[in-house]
């Protein structure tokens, strides 16, 4: 068993699955196992429980040091988690009521078990690069799997181009994927993309429904820049929505801070044998 770190769980934040009731009961269970270990214990909202502090948005405890947050939900939870921080807090992922959990770590019936082993510093940390998506010089919020961007008019088909490195793509298509190793699974993968290993520093940019058949892109992460002949929109983790006029330069780079995960054992290529290979 690894050994990364010690954590001290002074702080510790429960995220559930918006509107997931079953989800939300789980999360009263695990804030009631930290409280009963002396941490102090923030829950989001409805979620409340006796001797935790319920606020409105995991946003509103960006000032607060935390050292852990637990979600319990899907991996759109975990998405929704990773997003809303501006730190490298690690988090703890818990499948509740997701429909693969691809991103989770364990389930409901684990979680006293990787409470004690984390306590006990038997743990190991799993840093996922992250991708930040930047349309007339201001940032959107980051992304874990990928960024989209997808024509406004499905009536016209637009050009796009591609730039990296000292490279330039150009084709006609209805948009394109630009996903990090982590959402190698995802959509791009549903696209025909490969799967890469979590691990790497790079990216893989998958088009969508190109005139002339165009394999996936794979290029080191440091930057991408994308031109549209049309309208377009930008999707962030299929969760946040940026209108972008025709023209306008999106750039694509590696974000500063990578997404952080708890991990209770070594597995191999964890995401594949979720997806069932």
């Amino acid at each position: 068993m690894p050994y990364e770190m010690q954590l001290n769980l002074r702080r510790v934040a429960i995220v559930s699955k918006v509107g997931s009731r079953e989800s939300e009961e789980a999360a009263v269970i695990v804030a009631r196992m930290f409280l009963a270990g002396g941490s102090v214990v923030y829950t989001i909202s409805p979620v409340d429980t006796d001797g935790a502090q319920r606020v409105e948005a995991l946003e509103d405890l960006r000032s607060v040091h935390l050292d852990l947050v637990v979600t319990l939900g899907g991996d759109g939870t975990t998405l929704r988690a990773f997003r809303s921080l501006e730190n490298n807090t690690p988090i703890l992922t818990i499948n509740v009521g997701g429909n693969r959990g691809i991103l989770a770590e364990i389930t409901m019936d684990d979680v006293e078990g990787a409470i004690d082993q984390i306590r006990k510093g038997r743990f190991f940390l799993d840093r996922r690069t992250r991708l930040v998506a930047s349309v007339g010089g201001r940032d959107l919020p980051p992304a874990l799997n990928e960024v989209y961007i997808s024509r406004s008019n499905m009536t016209k088909t637009s050009e796009i181009e591609i730039q990296f490195r000292n490279d330039t793509v150009r084709q006609k298509m209805d948009g394109l994927i630009v996903a990090t190793p982590s959402g190698s699974t995802g959509h791009s993968f549903s696209l025909g993309g490969p799967i890469l290993h979590e691990s790497l520093d790079v990216l893989i940019i998958t088009p969508v429904a190109p005139v002339y058949r165009l394999a996936s892109l794979v290029v080191p992460d440091q930057k991408v820049a994308v031109i549209s002949s049309h309208d377009c929109k930008v999707v962030v983790d299929a969760q946040v929505i940026q209108d972008v006029g025709y023209g306008e330069v999106i750039t694509i780079r590696r974000h500063k801070k990578p997404a952080v995960f708890i991990r209770l054992k070594k597995r191999g290529l964890r995401q594949m044998s979720k997806l069932g290979f």
